[in-house]
């Protein structure tokens, strides 16, 4: 069983919670907290594998609550918020939180993929440091003299945190657009956007059909349309989920290996299940170049680990790595 606290200062929320997570077998609720700093006490006092949090609470807030919690624990947190404080969750994220969810979405209308898919998300952030370890293939030794003319990023579960990291440290005049696919279980896309703009050299936006990508620019994929590209610039296919995803990765490299090819470099990070897989073969095929995180500063290397053992990824990177390599390979060219 994954014992779990709850922390919300609305009882009603906590009912909910509790119910909706007791529901599906796996989960004991061994503890309620009203309030951030009642939630780092009984944190503490109870050892949960599991934490749901809230962000606006009297008396210690969520973010400060993550924060003082991380010093002590390395229980999964998921937070769980309303649309209005969205931007704060990715700020949670930043502080330690593994993933976030809408309040809204918690009622009984809630389908039965997305009920799976949250279980599914939450068994494996509480089961992080139980994880066996892989053994990364060997990199290849070739470096690119070509031009690259676009970026191509996959990432989930722990996505946000790594794309801070990589964004945050690439140049401002970074010469290659870039276009990703974050999967975002919340729905809160345009919440995102801002949120890893203000930790960005690049100019961060949601995408938008017709757009022309040119360098210094990050497009991010709207929540529930795969993005692709084509001759006229961005587009967008409203087709069924691929992987179980919508975005998809796979869609997205896909549609990129045929219009850039080997001036193209795909990156699958941290995230859980095999979106980016595919897409990283044909990239490769393609002439392309392709890159995956490494498993140790991968939060979940389900998508990575996917990519490697295709035998097509040219460079296993820790997370601090990538930049450099961007940079390396653009400047190349």
């Amino acid at each position: 069983m994954i014992k779990t606290l709850i922390v919300d200062d609305s009882p009603l929320v906590r009912e909910i919670l509790k119910d909706f997570l007791e529901s599906e077998g796996s989960f004991e609720i061994i503890g309620e907290a009203e309030n951030g700093q009642d939630g780092v006490n009984k944190t503490r006092e109870l050892s949960p594998d599991l934490v749901t949090m809230d962000i606006e609470m009297p008396v210690m807030d969520g973010l400060d609550a993550i924060l003082e919690i991380k010093k002590t624990s390395s229980c999964g947190i998921a937070v769980i918020t309303t649309h209005d404080t969205a931007k704060m969750a990715y700020d949670a994220i930043a502080n330690g939180a593994h993933e976030f969810f809408a309040k809204s979405i918690f009622t009984s209308q809630m389908s039965d993929a997305k009920r799976e898919e949250i279980f599914r998300i939450l068994k494996h952030i509480s089961n992080l440091n139980c994880e066996t370890t892989v053994q990364n293939a060997v990199n290849y030794d070739t470096e690119a003299t070509k031009k690259i003319n676009c970026i191509t990023i996959a990432s989930s579960t722990g996505g946000p945190m790594a794309l801070c990291h990589l964004c945050s440290a690439l140049p401002e005049n970074f010469p290659a657009p870039i276009l990703l696919v974050q999967h975002n279980t919340s729905g809160f896309d345009k919440s995102f956007v801002q949120w890893l703009n203000g930790y960005s050299h690049l100019k961060v936006q949601l995408a938008q059909e017709g757009t022309i990508p040119c360098g210094g620019n990050v497009y991010v994929a709207p929540t529930d349309k795969h993005i692709i590209i084509n001759n006229t610039g961005i587009a967008f296919d409203n087709g069924e989920p691929v992987n179980n995803q919508k975005p998809s990765a796979d869609v997205l490299f896909k549609s990129a290996s045929v219009i850039y090819r080997d001036s193209l470099v795909s990156i699958v990070l941290t995230g859980m299940g095999n979106d980016g897989t595919e897409g990283t073969r044909l990239v490769k095929q393609a002439g392309g170049i392709t890159i995956a995180q490494d498993q140790t500063s991968s939060m979940i290397f389900g998508m990575p680990q996917a990519a490697i053992e295709t035998g097509c990824v040219e460079y296993i990177l820790p997370l601090n790595e990538i930049a450099n390599k961007l940079v390396s390979l653009t400047s190349a060219g």
